[in-house]
């Protein structure tokens, strides 16, 4: 009678263990699509912005065509990129060229004193400054999460209840590096 208790108490012991660990996952699992819902309404605020802005330099800068072309080319692939990565990979080239963007905005004095240049400046470099904070908050949640899907006895668990680890949100490449503008 004793044996059958110890194995009972056992039995429900790893009961709750597998559930409270299922429970862990499901909510570190939550909170890192939660933070990528908040990198991409900040990315779709950008991609809105991204038609005013080039209209806006079109006007001005005509020897620009190219970048422009290679800018409204980068928001579609974001809008019609499927998987995190794809979509993280079209950001960082939207980042490169909205960069390149704004040096070449420089050499057109014009330009740089249109109202309506300067506010889509200042809205997009706010966004960008809340692109940053919120890439921060998703690769903090998700390093949480997939140091508790990696570590024993979690990743026992995770394994069984099939939770993968997700991709952090890297520097795209050349990132420390300068705009190169080249003029005609």
């Amino acid at each position: 009678m004793i044996m059958l208790g110890i194995i009972l108490g056992i039995i429900i012991l790893l009961i709750i263990i597998t559930i409270s660990y299922q429970n862990r996952f499901v909510k570190l699992h939550e909170r890192v699509k939660n933070s990528w819902s908040q990198i991409e309404v900040q990315l779709q605020k950008r991609l809105d912005l991204i038609p005013n802005l080039v209209e806006t330099v079109k006007g001005y800068a005509t020897h620009e065509k190219e970048t422009l072309e290679k800018v409204t080319s980068a928001r579609t692939r974001y809008m019609s990129a499927g998987t995190v990565d794809e979509k993280m990979a079209a950001n960082g080239e939207i980042s490169g060229l909205l960069s390149r963007l704004m040096v070449v905005s420089e050499q057109y004095p014009d330009l740089k004193a249109n109202v309506n240049f300067l506010e889509l400046q200042k809205e997009l470099k706010d966004i960008e400054s809340k692109i940053g904070f919120a890439r921060q908050f998703y690769n903090d949640t998700v390093t949480s999460y997939n140091q508790s899907i990696k570590m024993i006895p979690g990743s026992i668990f995770a394994g069984i209840f099939n939770f993968r680890e997700e991709p952090l949100f890297k520097a795209t490449e050349g990132a420390n590096e300068a705009p190169k503008v080249k003029f005609n």
